[in-house]
């Protein structure tokens, strides 16, 4: 007698099921999506410590996130909560403390800086101002891979920014791209600044050449950003061809220098 299979029949997906889901996943990361509702509760923003492109960076994301959102017919007239700035020892001996007198105006008497002694401080300062609902958003800073920062403590960040509401941008100077459960995860290069109009020597606005390399609802890409006062402006970067195998002279290869200096954000 032939045995009954009583296991439930699989799923079965589509044409047109397949292709919203390829849709949703290929949708292109740009500027002003949180006032749509879409946004990550936990971000890492990847740089060399030796310039301040991840900082520039996080800052920028956040204040897009935060200027997007308020935009929104539901948000505030104006947000006056404060944001948390935490930052361990090694990573304050790389890029210094936040100056507050270069922070955009509308932050600028709203940051509440940290500075822990070991990275195992900064995570604990860091899922404590998660915790709390009055911060707008909170910024984090380490260098290296430390190891307090394991997957375990990367889930429980994500978890906490998750439950709480409160958005999560952690800077990573120096380090490896480790296993996380961050949502989005950047990495971020200083760009040569357009000059100004009304002065040729002054220095320009900030400016990131960014890549996106994994998102949960974002099809990866990169980015050449700037900043300039109003808003976060991002342009898909220009597509590159390879140099031909068979003419290409790796002694003859040169890098082209970034201009390592910033703006203060």
């Amino acid at each position: 007698m032939a045995k009954q299979n009583l296991s439930p029949a699989l799923p079965t997906l589509g044409s047109a099921d397949i292709a919203a889901l390829s849709a949703a996943r290929s949708s292109r990361w740009r500027p002003g999506l949180a006032q749509q509702g879409h946004f990550a509760r936990h971000s890492e923003v990847f740089a060399n410590g030796r310039e301040a492109s991840g900082a520039g960076l996080a800052l920028a994301l956040a204040l897009d996130e935060l200027r997007s959102r308020r935009a929104g017919a539901s948000a505030e007239a104006e947000d006056r909560r404060a944001i948390l700035w935490v930052q361990d020892r090694a990573a304050v001996r790389l890029n210094g403390r936040p100056y507050r007198p270069g922070l955009p105006e509308e932050i600028r008497h709203r940051v509440i800086h940290v500075m822990a002694n070991k990275p195992k401080d900064a995570l604990f300062a860091l899922e404590e101002g998660l915790r709390c609902r009055d911060l707008a958003c909170v910024i984090g800073e380490l260098a290296g891979n430390p190891k307090p920062l394991d997957f375990t403590a990367s889930r429980r960040l994500s978890l906490t920014a998750e439950k709480h509401g409160v958005p999560l941008w952690l800077v990573r100077h120096d380090a490896g791209r480790d296993l996380s459960s961050a949502r989005l995860r950047w990495e971020a290069h200083s760009a040569v600044s357009a000059k100004p109009d009304w002065n040729g020597q002054a220095p320009g606005v900030p400016g990131w050449q960014a890549e996106l390399f994994r998102a949960r609802s974002h099809a990866p890409g990169k980015w050449t950003m700037h900043d300039d006062g109003t808003g976060l402006v991002a342009r898909p970067a220009a597509h590159r061809e390879r140099p031909n195998a068979a003419t290409a002279n790796p002694f003859h290869l040169v890098r082209a220098s970034r201009d390592r200096s910033l703006a203060a954000c």
